[in-house]
């Protein structure tokens, strides 16, 4: 009864973390999307339906003489006329970490090529095939300024439909619109060295009576391509970031389709961001207005695994605004160097589990990692880590078991005292541990107090490009699921079309644990139906979550792993070698002839249990005298 009483408390506790992980599940799970369809352009958006035409069927187009096309120049461009019509060419800046392509129709970023990393596409077969990573890539993408062209038939120019000239001098590149006369818009690149970022800005020369106000209005569209192998995972994690002055860094909502309309609040920065990789525009000396950001999800099927929008005004009275670029990957200490936050957009979590990652797990980790070059054996260190920094309430739990299994004898007399009275026999079981000064429950403190450890690394590993395509063992990938085997079908739950041995062996781990605590109870305790279901449960819990961990990412699966072996090690050696148990009969001996205080807690709880004892008393007591 004593170890019956013990495991109740402990796998309480471990059901409450599985029904808490499995929301936590639930509500991180994106919701089926229906096959959004392409998204239209600015350009298309601001044309007719017979221009549309026209360009769909150019061939179709009538032949304009000069005058007339001139004419159709200077309605469509005003003094942009010039910088109208070109052919498109391509300029590139590179260092050792990255090489981006520019085009001069726009002016702006054609391709971001990170030399450093690759992405692994696997076909249905499991085959897996490395490419590299090219962010901005998607040729549907625009990045383009509204210029309030005065004497123009729309009242704006757009500044992906003219052709700049560029001129390179070492890792600068500068692009400019010809405006006559002298005057140019302008924007102006340069790569840094060993680095992602780009000093960005844009000015413009004697284009005071060209525009009709002194504001720039920024149109940003983004199909973010398909960079890891576990695309749940990928699209849940990517989305539109943004930080508002003297506010926290906020996003779109990265499960549905969401827009954040922040009209005139000023805006520091925002990023188009991958599950690892982003791409930021910060203000340097200003703050952005009008900030509109969106996203729209994709489904599986679609070659891009997410649609990314934003819109925001800049502005232009002293003809330029400085910014600064970054597009590269979500290394944490280097996005906390940009300042302003920017580490924020890895999506380690927020409230107490984000903490933990941000200063607890990835300052461990990078420690770990300066020594030891294999990260699922820092997986194995961290933790160790944690269970020694938890040992002194696990002993504290082992310890709580062997006192109750001290009282043994005395929990048998109250059962054979009060027989299959359930109420009578729990008033006075804890009556028992109040005189001998036993807590029950302690067995549930060690499982509690890590549960935001748990929580934290549930978001920490696939969030940490650290563990990006880190193999260990048979995992390729440690922020992503491992695969042992691949199946013809997809399992249930979203666990996927393949098996993880790693969750395997999570499970396995957990059922001989089980198995081994269920064989310390008396098993004339388990013969009552409350403790069939409960036995039959502690089994069923670890192959229902089967189904959940075995799409996640394997540095957790991992981490579980070792912990289970861990805990198993360690409550066999505590009860084996640390727990003296006559020294604990002769402690309960005394605790028992010390003077008693109750609680106000535990006094309430006796009265509960006597009041619920008195009315079930009275319900059988009519009931005999029904019959």
């Amino acid at each position: 009864m004593e170890e019956k009483q013990s495991q109740i408390s402990t796998f309480v506790g471990i059901g409450l973390i599985f029904l808490l992980l499995y929301l936590w599940m639930q509500y991180s799970k994106p919701p089926e999307q229906p096959e959004q369809p392409p998204a239209q352009t600015n350009a298309q958006q601001n044309t007719t339906p017979a221009q549309q035409q026209a360009a769909a069927n150019p061939t179709v187009a009538p032949v304009q003489g000069d005058s007339v096309t001139n004419a159709m120049a200077n309605a469509r461009f005003g003094a942009f006329a010039a910088a109208g019509a070109g052919t498109e060419q391509f300029e590139t800046l590179e260092n050792e970490l990255v090489k981006i392509t520019f085009s001069t129709k726009g002016g702006a970023i054609k391709e971001v090529f990170l030399k450093k990393f690759e992405k692994i596409s696997a076909d249905t077969a499991g085959v897996e095939t490395k490419n590299p990573v090219r962010l901005l890539e998607d040729s549907k993408n625009r990045f383009e300024y509204e210029l309030p062209v005065m004497g123009t038939a729309a009242g704006k120019v757009l500044s992906s439909d003219l052709y700049f000239t560029a001129a390179k001098n070492g890792n600068t590149i500068t692009f400019r619109a010809d405006a006559g006369q002298g005057r140019y818009f302008e924007q102006r690149y340069t790569l840094r060295e060993a680095d992602y970022a780009i000093d960005y800005q844009v000015s413009g020369n004697g284009l005071q009576n060209v525009l009709s106000q002194q504001q720039l209005r920024l149109n940003w569209v983004n199909h973010l391509d398909k960079l890891e192998k576990n695309q749940t995972y990928e699209r849940t994690m990517s989305s539109v970031y943004f930080k508002k002055a003297d506010a926290s860094a906020d996003y779109c909502d990265c499960r549905s389709n969401d827009v954040e309309s922040l009209g005139q609040e000023p805006v520091q920065w925002f990023s188009h961001s991958n599950q690892f990789f982003n791409t930021t525009l910060m203000a340097n000396g200003f703050t952005f207005r009008e900030f509109v950001g969106e996203t729209m999800m994709f489904t599986d099927a679609d070659p891009d695994l997410k649609l990314l929008r934003t819109t925001a005004l800049l502005p232009f009275e002293s003809g330029s605004a400085n910014m600064t670029l970054y597009s590269g990957p979500n290394e944490f200490d280097r996005l906390r160097a940009m300042g302003s936050t920017l580490e924020d957009i890895i999506p380690f979590g927020a409230s107490i589990f984000g903490a933990i990652n941000r200063w607890i797990m990835h300052p461990i980790f990078e420690f770990l990692s300066r020594y030891i070059g294999m990260s699922g054996i820092v997986i194995l260190i961290l933790t160790l880590l944690v269970k020694l920094c938890v040992y002194p309430l696990t002993y504290r739990m082992v310890l709580s078991q062997s006192k109750m299994s001290a009282l043994k004898p005395q929990l048998e007399t109250l059962k054979k005292k009060h027989g299959d009275d359930q109420q009578a026999m729990s008033v006075e079981t804890m009556k028992l541990y109040s005189t001998y000064g036993v807590n029950p429950l302690g067995g549930c403190l060690p499982v509690l107090l890590q549960m935001p450890i748990w929580f934290a690394l549930y978001r920490f590993f696939p969030a940490s490009i650290e563990f990006r395509q880190q193999s260990f063992l048979w995992a390729t990938d440690l922020s992503s699921y491992d695969s042992i085997m691949q199946l013809p079908f997809h399992l249930p739950f979203g666990a996927g079309s393949h098996i993880s041995l790693f969750t395997l062996i999570w499970v396995v781990t957990t059922l001989w644990y089980t198995w081994y605590s269920m064989k310390q109870m008396d098993a004339s305790s388990m013969q009552n139906d409350q403790m069939k279901v409960m036995k039959y449960m502690q089994y069923a819990m670890p192959v229902m979550f089967m189904f959940f961990f075995n799409s996640f990412a394997s540095g957790l699966t991992l981490y579980l792993c070792f912990s289970n072996i861990l805990n198993i090690g360690q409550t066999v050696v505590t009860k084996q070698f640390l727990i003296d148990n006559e020294k604990i009969k002769a402690q309960l001996e005394v605790q028992k002839n010390k003077p008693k205080k109750t609680s106000g807690f535990r006094s309430r709880l006796e009265n509960a249990m006597k009041e619920q004892q008195r009315l079930q008393e009275e319900k059988a007591k009519q009931a005999s005298k029904k019959k």
